[in-house]
Parts: C-alpha cells; sequence; structure tokens
C-alpha cells in the first residue's frame, strides 16, 4: 500500500480552482501528454453527472500517451464538497485499492498562507509495485507542475510527501 500527498500554493480564487479540478477540460490539460481518461461524450465536468455518491458515475479508459489503452477506472465519487474538495475512489484493473483525495484548503496561519490544492493518494498496485509508484508519483508531479503553470503559483510551492 502507498500513500502520497501533493500540495501546490495556487494564486487564483477558490471558485476558479474548483472550476479546473471539476471539469474533463482542466483534467485533461493536467495528464497530457502522458496520459487520457475516456469519459462520456458531452460530459463537461464530473460534479454535474447525475448519481448518488459511491455509485459509479462512468467507466473510463485510461491512454498511455493519449492513445494506448492500459487500463480502466468506474469513476466513482463518494464525497463532494462544492468548492472544498472530492473523493474519489474508484475500482481500476490495475489496483486493488485506488483512492485520491482532492482539497483546496485555505491556509492563513503561517507563512506558507493561501489557498493550496492537495492531493492525497491511498494506492494498492496489483503488479510492478515499485514501477507503478515511481509513475504515479511522477504524473502528479507533472499535473502540480501544470496546476500552478495554469492557476498561478508562488515561489513554485510543491511538497510531496510519500509513505510506503
Amino acid at each position: 500500500m502507498y500513500t502520497m500527498t501533493f500540495e501546490s500554493r495556487l494564486l487564483k480564487p477558490r471558485p476558479q480552482i474548483w472550476a479546473w479540478i471539476t471539469s474533463v477540460q482542466g483534467i485533461s490539460r493536467e495528464m497530457w501528454p502522458f496520459m487520457r481518461m475516456t469519459v462520456p461524450k458531452g460530459t463537461r465536468t464530473f460534479i454535474d453527472i447525475s448519481s448518488r455518491l459511491g455509485d459509479r458515475l462512468f467507466r473510463s479508459y485510461l491512454l498511455l500517451f493519449c492513445f494506448l489503452p492500459v487500463d480502466y477506472s468506474d469513476m466513482t465519487l463518494v464525497e463532494v464538497r462544492e468548492n472544498q474538495g472530492f473523493v474519489e475512489q474508484s475500482p481500476m484493473l490495475s489496483m486493488k485499492l485506488w483512492r485520491h483525495e482532492r482539497l483546496i484548503e485555505e491556509r492563513h496561519s503561517d507563512q506558507s498562507g493561501g489557498i493550496f490544492l492537495i492531493d492525497r493518494l491511498t494506492f494498492e498496485p496489483r503488479v510492478g509495485k515499485s514501477v507503478v509508484a515511481w509513475f504515479v508519483r511522477k504524473f502528479f508531479e507533472h499535473r502540480h507542475k501544470v496546476l500552478r503553470r495554469n492557476l498561478g503559483f508562488s515561489l513554485d510551492f510543491l511538497t510531496t510527501v510519500i509513505n510506503i
């Protein structure tokens, strides 16, 4: 089992960050050019899809380098707090467990004040554990680089914490 946490301090207002992290366009831009996930035709945001929390929204195929199918995810949101974050816990072919918490947190108490986007991952690959963990870490470091480039950043702040 692996846990990883990625944090980026962003300059855009919370509603703009929320719009980005729940939109197909925002998530696609974070993943490009390494990965693409399929979504039902016409889907603009994951939050607008009608479903009860804990029920599968749709099956998404994960395409390495945007064309090579390598996995699927039964996209499932288990918690949604508007303008604050969500928890996705999706069954995947390659994972015994995949849990992705994505939170928007405002901090005022120290020098690192501002709005932070935090990704907390808990996952257990079925095979190739160390290779998969390396890829997930690199992939989320890339995603946060894209976030900071598109949503503003202060001092290129990125923290990564990995527990194995």
